[in-house]
């Protein structure tokens, strides 16, 4: 895509009615648009955060399957929240909105337990043993998510990657945190739940390639919150 029509979109997102940016907070500035989710929807319906969401082809899928839910796709990415802002106009999903923002400032979005569920859909990994703390599995986010989360509610990660699956497991483990479901192929079901059966563009790519495509579906409680103990720092 040339600059000049990056540019064009970064421009229009920001006339778009389903779309909301705030890149611009930094954090502990807390935006208008926080506690108040409900009132932008204009109904009390449950809201799932889809992180990371590119062009949100998963909180699309997910609007679609569940109309009585609402749905948030961030991603500071704008000429890809637009993709994704386009399709969900062109298909009348008034229960999708998008967020243009950085996750790390997450809290000042969200109030506490506005948020019932999580998607993280196929994460950047950060193979590199330095960069593990961009991780979005790491506890540095994980303390984030809880803060917004609802305290029964859950999140569910899909990915490609072993080494980000394990790296997760491991978290898990260490803090004691619940796991509500776990596969490492979820094409591997002989029915996979409607909600796994979306393949995103790069999805198809990973299959198309032989990868295997792993899914959790955990929670987060008060030992999310404690200090990481040693065996953290040791985490591929």
């Amino acid at each position: 895509m040339s600059p000049q029509m990056k540019l064009k979109r970064y421009d229009e997102i920001t006339r778009l009615p389903n779309v909301t940016e705030l890149n611009h907070y930094r954090e502990g500035d807390h935006a208008p648009v926080r506690g108040k989710w409900t009132s932008l929807f204009g109904n009390n319906n449950p809201i799932t955060l889809e992180l990371a969401c590119g062009k949100g082809e998963y909180a699309l899928a997910l609007a679609e399957q569940y109309p009585d839910r609402n749905f948030i796709g961030i991603d500071i990415k704008g000429d890809r929240l637009w993709k994704g802002a386009q399709a969900a106009l062109e298909n009348g999903l008034n229960n999708v909105h998008f967020l243009r923002a950085r996750i790390d400032h997450l809290c000042n979005y969200f109030a506490p337990g506005e948020v019932e569920e999580l998607w993280i859909t196929f994460p950047d990994p950060y193979i590199k043993k330095p960069k593990k703390r961009k991780r979005l599995t790491h506890p540095v986010f994980l303390r984030r998510y809880a803060n917004v989360l609802k305290s029964d509610g859950w999140i569910h990660l899909k990915t490609d990657s072993d080494i980000f699956f394990d790296f997760t497991l491991n978290i898990l483990d260490i803090f004691n945190l619940p796991v509500k479901y776990k596969t490492d192929d979820v094409y591997a079901l002989s029915a996979p739940p409607r909600h796994l059966d979306i393949r995103t563009y790069y999805e198809k790519i990973h299959l198309e390639n032989g990868l295997t495509i792993k899914y959790l579906c955990f929670g987060l409680d008060d030992a999310i919150m404690k200090p990481d103990p040693p065996a953290v720092q040791y985490l591929k």
